[in-house]
């Protein structure tokens, strides 16, 4: 099964249709509830309902998903003759819930085949389709054009080359991830002015986001939270508590990150951990939601 521990929880949606055709005979018949095995709907949203729930227990990728709402429709159309069905499931997790929809819509189908064989012998099963999906990472688009992105590596001992720069490495992989094209990279040592005057200097360049690493922590020389505390405009305190809630689920060390995130102009500045676990464990909780930032000090809201 594929490793989804990275992702974040969502609002998942998806919706799936179905269609048995049959004669117009077999219609009437329903019609005028004279099935011979009983109320052919009924039973078909039991069967879809139950399927939907057990769809990690046939197919083997499946991961188990607990379905918080799900309903199912039906539609007689007499040109041709045929049953519609369609069934919409919905449920907050970290990965999709198309399958299950599928899933319950074809074993609502296959429900309905086998309580109207004993009367029709032209049934078929036709097309079985997922009309729509939502919620995850990549539901929403978040720029037309690629913000121009900094990362600053904020260490003494990396500065000094005794240690060599993982985590911006890391930072500038995963916006690359992102259609990110222009990332000015540059690693100082952590001193509160020198990071504050960096930072400054690119507001001044307009760029739209800068991710520092490292000076997160509770020791004598973790300076960069105090230093952008000073001189940033704005806090964003829901996007730091998002990803000390994201990395909190998967070490208990997550509690000692101090960081921070705010804006000064246009510029909206994201301090991450100096470990490269941390700091990818940050950006998997806020990107590429993180990038709705520019829109907003922008004036333009949300949709």
């Amino acid at each position: 099964m594929r490793d989804i521990t990275s992702k974040i929880s969502s609002l998942r949606i998806a919706t799936a249709t179905a269609t048995i055709f049959c004669t117009k005979e077999t219609l009437v018949l329903i019609e005028n509830n004279e099935i011979p095995k009983g109320n052919i709907f009924e039973f078909a949203r039991s069967a879809g309902f139950f399927a939907a729930k057990k769809t990690d227990q046939l197919l083997p990728h499946c991961h188990p998903v607990g379905i918080d709402s799900m309903d199912m429709d039906f539609e007689i159309n007499h040109n041709p003759a045929r049953i519609s069905i369609k069934s919409t499931l919905k449920f907050i997790g970290r990965t999709g819930i198309e399958m299950e929809a599928l899933t319950g819509v074809s074993v609502a189908a296959l429900t309905i085949y086998d309580m109207l064989k004993p009367v029709d012998k032209e049934l078929v099963i036709g097309e079985i389709k997922l009309i729509e999906k939502k919620g995850g990472k990549s539901d929403k688009k978040y720029f037309n054009t690629p913000p121009n992105c900094a990362v600053l590596v904020c260490s003494d001992s990396t500065f000094n080359g005794t240690r060599q720069d993982n985590s911006g490495i890391k930072i500038k992989e995963m916006l690359a991830l992102q259609n990110i094209e222009n990332i000015t990279y540059k690693v100082i040592p952590d001193d509160k002015n020198t990071i504050q005057q960096t930072i400054k200097e690119w507001v001044l360049q307009d760029i739209a986001y800068v991710f520092t690493t490292g000076g997160t922590g509770l020791s004598p020389r973790d300076n960069t939270v105090t230093a952008v505390e000073e001189i940033i405009e704005r806090s964003a305190p829901g996007i730091a508590e998002a990803m000390r809630h994201h990395g909190q689920q998967r070490t208990p060390l997550a509690m000692f990150s101090r960081s921070v995130v705010g804006t000064i102009a246009n510029t909206t500045i994201i301090t991450l951990p100096g470990s490269t676990k941390g700091a990818q464990e940050s950006l998997e909780a806020i990107l590429p939601a993180i990038f709705h930032a520019r829109k907003m000090l922008k004036s333009g809201g949300h949709e």
